[in-house]
């Protein structure tokens, strides 16, 4: 592979409380996947987010998640399908509000922590998501690990699925990510990180918390904007990149 996306979870602040350097993390990263307000993110931190990306040229993508602040969304919620469908469609059309008042939209959509996770293999979530991406805009591509069951029935309707890989995140063998918690889930060192990912993109796979070689096909790279030392992390990721002549631009 000689072309690779860079994505970071970024927006993530709320009022007062500021999560992660997003300006720092936007002059590294070629996509930028900014929360809607359920999980974290707040209208004038979103907005500031939108403009410093559309600043830069970065792609803007929905992180449409969980309604839960207090647990960051990374807490499975039992919603309804109905209920869900409604919430993905007001996230995304909330963001991508505030995107085009700096002369951006939203490019893509990304599910986030919890939501991301169970939509891998929760049927009716997996629909009402990519039913509500769908009804928004079918020309929204969406981010999700391969072989899901999301990614399947985002295929069936339509929708154009990008596969991704995890820069910082534990593999399970099945190609899953380690829950968080649990050893081995979250990667900190960035020589580290940085040669996991050009290993990924080289060879397609990599090695799970067993020491199994887990398959991974991937358009895109997350980096995780709230982890410690994140801009380190997405820095070295970049620099090894570039110095193997692996080009980043975005998928879209």
């Amino acid at each position: 592979m000689s072309r690779i996306d860079l994505n970071a979870d970024l927006g993530e602040g709320f009022g007062a409380w500021r999560l992660g350097d997003d300006e720092a993390m936007l002059d590294v990263v070629t996509s930028a996947n900014l929360a809607c307000g359920f999980h974290a993110g707040d209208p004038a931190t979103l907005h500031r987010t939108c403009r410093a990306a559309a600043q830069r040229g970065i792609r803007i993508g929905a992180q449409v998640g969980y309604r839960d602040l207090a647990g960051f969304g990374r807490r499975f919620i039992d919603i309804a399908a109905d209920d869900l469908y409604a919430d993905v469609v007001y996230q995304i059309g909330a963001l991508d509000a505030l995107a085009r008042t700096v002369d951006s939209s939203v490019s893509y959509v990304k599910p986030h922590g919890a939501l991301y996770n169970t939509i891998i293999h929760h049927e009716v979530q997996a629909d009402a998501v990519a039913r509500a991406v769908r009804d928004v805009n079918a020309q929204l591509p969406v981010l999700t690990l391969p072989h899901g069951v999301f990614g399947y029935r985002a295929s069936e309707l339509g929708l154009r699925v990008i596969p991704e890989a995890f820069a910082d995140r534990g593999y399970r063998d099945d190609g899953t990510l380690v829950p968080r918690g649990e050893p081995g889930a979250v990667l900190n060192d960035p020589t580290t990180v940085a040669n996991r990912v050009l290993a990924m993109v080289r060879t397609g796979s990599v090695a799970g918390v067993s020491g199994v070689s887990v398959p991974v096909h991937a358009e895109s790279i997350c980096l995780h904007g709230d982890s410690p030392g994140a801009v380190d992390m997405a820095v070295a990721v970049r620099t090894a990149l570039v110095a193997n002549g692996i080009a980043l631009a975005p998928f879209v």
